[in-house]
This record gives C-alpha cells, sequence and structure tokens, in this order.
C-alpha cells in the first residue's frame, strides 16, 4: 500500500491507499496536528497507532511519498519512514515528474501541495479549471485547457485573518468562526461572525472573479461558460457552500495528487538500505 503525507503549516493529512487492484482505493485516511517540535519516535509511536485503530499495520506500507511545506519536518519525517516502515520516501521536490509544464517565473518555488492540487484537479475534471485549497493560507490556482498550471494567488487564511483581528484588536474577544444566521449581526459576537465569514468569502469570491476575467481576455475563454472550480483544504466544506464560483467540494484533492504523482514517478523504490 502506499502512503500519501501532506505536510501543512497546521494540519498533516495522511491516506492510505491500496495499488494493486484494477483501480487505487482509498483504505483509511487522518487529518492530524501538524508538530513541528516531534521528534522521531514521538512520530513513530503516532503514526503506528493511528494504523493499529484501523487494524492496521506500517509492515503493509510498501511506499511513501510526502508533500511537505514545513521544511523543519522534513529531516524527522524521512527518519520516521526508514525507522518506523523500513522505506526510503519519495518527497515532492524540483525534479520529481510532474507531467504538467508550469508556466510560472521559477517553478521550484511552488509548494509541493499546489502541485498536487493541480494534477490531481485537472487529472479529474478537467481544464480549464480553478482549484481554491482553504488551507492556513488559502491559494488559489489556475490550470489551462491543455493541463498547463498558468499561476494562482495567495491571501491569508480565515483563520489568519481572524487571529490578526483578535490579537491587535484589545477589546474584541475570540469567537467561534462560523456561518451566521444573517449578515446585520445585533451584537458583537454576530458582528465578527459575519464580517469574518461574509467577507472571507466576498475575497474568495473577488479573486475568483478577476481570475476569469483575466482567463477570458489571455486565453480566449468564453466569459459566460462557467469554469470548473473546485475547493479543497480544512475549511472548504464552510465557506465553498456560498460562493457563487465554487461547483465542486473535493476533500481528497491533494491526497489524490499525490497518488498520481507517484504512479508517475513509480519506480522499485528500495526498503531500508
Amino acid at each position: 500500500m502506499l502512503l500519501a503525507l501532506d505536510v501543512g503549516n497546521t494540519n498533516t493529512t495522511l491516506g492510505l491507499y491500496k495499488l494493486d487492484g484494477e483501480k487505487p482505493e482509498l483504505a483509511a485516511n487522518w487529518r492530524v496536528t501538524t508538530h513541528r517540535a516531534q521528534t522521531v519516535d514521538e512520530y513513530g509511536v503516532f503514526f503506528v497507532n493511528l494504523f493499529e485503530m484501523h487494524g492496521m499495520a506500517p509492515s503493509q506500507v510498501t511506499d511513501i511519498i510526502i508533500a511537505s511545506v514545513v521544511p523543519p519536518v522534513d529531516s524527522t519525517l524521512r527518519q520516521v519512514c526508514e525507522s518506523y516502515f523500513n522505506i526510503e520516501p519519495l518527497f515532492v521536490e524540483p525534479g520529481i515528474k510532474t507531467g504538467m509544464t508550469l508556466l510560472i517565473d521559477n517553478p521550484s518555488e511552488l509548494g509541493a501541495d499546489r502541485i498536487a492540487d493541480c494534477i490531481a484537479a485537472y487529472e479529474r475534471y478537467g481544464g480549464p479549471c480553478i482549484v481554491v485549497d482553504f488551507g492556513t493560507a488559502t491559494k488559489f490556482e489556475v490550470i489551462s485547457a491543455r493541463g498547463e498550471y498558468l499561476g494562482g494567488a495567495i491571501a491569508p487564511g480565515l483563520g489568519l485573518s481572524a487571529d490578526a483581528l483578535f490579537n491587535r484588536a484589545a477589546r474584541l474577544s475570540r469567537v467561534d468562526i462560523k456561518r451566521p444566521a444573517k449578515v446585520i449581526g445585533t451584537n458583537t459576537v454576530g458582528h465578527l461572525q459575519s464580517g469574518l465569514y461574509f467577507g472571507y468569502i466576498g475575497l474568495v469570491d473577488g479573486i475568483i472573479e478577476r481570475i476569469i476575467a483575466e482567463l477570458s481576455a489571455s486565453q480566449g475563454i468564453d466569459p459566460g461558460k462557467p469554469l470548473r472550480i473546485i475547493a479543497s483544504g480544512g475549511l472548504a466544506r464552510m465557506i465553498a457552500p456560498d460562493s457563487r464560483y465554487i461547483q465542486e467540494i473535493d476533500d481528497l484533492l491533494t491526497l489524490d495528487g499525490l497518488r498520481i504523482l507517484f504512479e508517475r514517478n513509480r519506480t522499485a523504490r528500495p526498503r531500508g538500505r
């Protein structure tokens, strides 16, 4: 089985795929907090416990692929893979075969998770399409009809925006970030929830609207014909339903992208040393 890890600044998502059938099958998946200071053994014990809770053993894993945007944990995870799984992991990094042309100034700057999102989106939905990944930062990815990565945008995530507000405004207390019943709040909690939630939807839809306008001008895409617009990430199911543009919510987009990347780079990877 293939273990895919998407290591983000806030959360780490794990997916365990069976690849020996006619079609890949996701056997289990987890979303956990990313801990920068955990040791190799702490990570190892944690992973083993996750497997045992689902009646699985680390020995069932034959390959591992990792997309990480947290460099301090990369060496730790590499050691975890070698010590607890006896596997040398494949990292999504410069030099990996993507099968996608990256039409940006410096392709090596593009985050591993963003590459995985784009590859899975084009494979599953075709192009042109836009991916909106709601994480610590919200990333917008644009893929052409020919499957080229055209570029994108990065905005502060909803959680980051809320933290900045609460940390800098002394008289505003933290509130649960959720969709309020109405836009016009009648108390401070309602005011904050409305501004955070609907304000963030305005940010998302505003960027998407401008992307569509640029695509119609530069790519000859009919602005009246809806593009495929896919949301992923931890906050996608909260934000996407009120967007005027997002059509799909795909919780497994990044993990599926990692699986596709692994298959495109599949070789006889050594177990151990």
